[in-house]
């Protein structure tokens, strides 16, 4: 499988935000990156239900939602009615995680779960046989345009090890930090899917960067 592209609307111009997703919707990305933060597990807030689900009627390919929030179990229905083809939690924001990813994946949603930088990827060998996917952030989360941590890359590899050793199908999404300059060698190291944002939208040809790290 060629690996994917997921662009993250935190870094579209939110003054021109429909252009932005029609954007997306020509170029050869393959889905939407929903960054959804509290304020509270992240000290940023970003957007809420009224414009995901804006975002939804207008977006061609599939949501790829991202919670960076508390107690996410609390909106896991809102998000699943909004469109979501993927929810993802973060293994920190979660003291029942079986619990939540459950909940998620009854609802015929793709589950998946989320490692901040400091979290090691062993914590996942009971789990990882029931995740769709796995997102690492390369960066602590909470803004865009942070640079990439380089120990991310053996992270990849150690569980691109744990996903073959537990027979998991799960995907393996890097989220923060994703350039032109480092990405083929994330995905050297086993990753799935990348997760561009200021490198998409600060760039005067976005879709020629996302076919840029398409085919990297």
């Amino acid at each position: 499988m060629s690996h994917l592209i997921a662009p993250s609307l935190l870094s579209a111009n939110f003054l021109n935000l429909e252009s932005d997703i029609e954007m997306i919707n020509q170029s050869e990305a393959d889905w939407f990156h929903l960054d959804i933060m509290d304020g509270v597990f992240v000290p940023n807030i970003s957007f809420g239900f009224p414009v995901i689900e804006k975002i939804s009627k207008k977006a061609t390919k599939p949501l790829d939602v991202h919670l960076m929030i508390i107690d996410p179990d609390r909106y896991l229905k809102r998000f699943q009615e909004t469109g979501a083809y993927l929810i993802s939690v973060h293994y920190e924001a979660c003291p029942h995680l079986h619990r939540t990813v459950y909940a998620i994946k009854n609802s015929e949603v793709k589950a998946g779960v989320v490692l901040n930088p400091h979290t090691p990827v062993h914590l996942l060998s009971s789990i990882i046989k029931d995740l769709d996917l796995v997102m690492l952030m390369a960066v602590n989360p909470g803004y865009g345009g942070q640079n990439f941590i380089p120990e991310t890359y053996s992270k990849i590899e150690q569980l691109k090890e744990l996903i073959l050793e537990k027979g998991s199908q799960a995907l393996i999404e890097i989220d923060g930090g994703v350039d032109l300059s480092n990405s083929s060698e994330i995905i050297r190291c086993g990753a799935d899917v990348l997760v561009a944002g200021n490198t998409v939208f600060s760039s005067p040809d976005p879709s020629g960067v996302i076919h840029q790290l398409k085919y990297c």
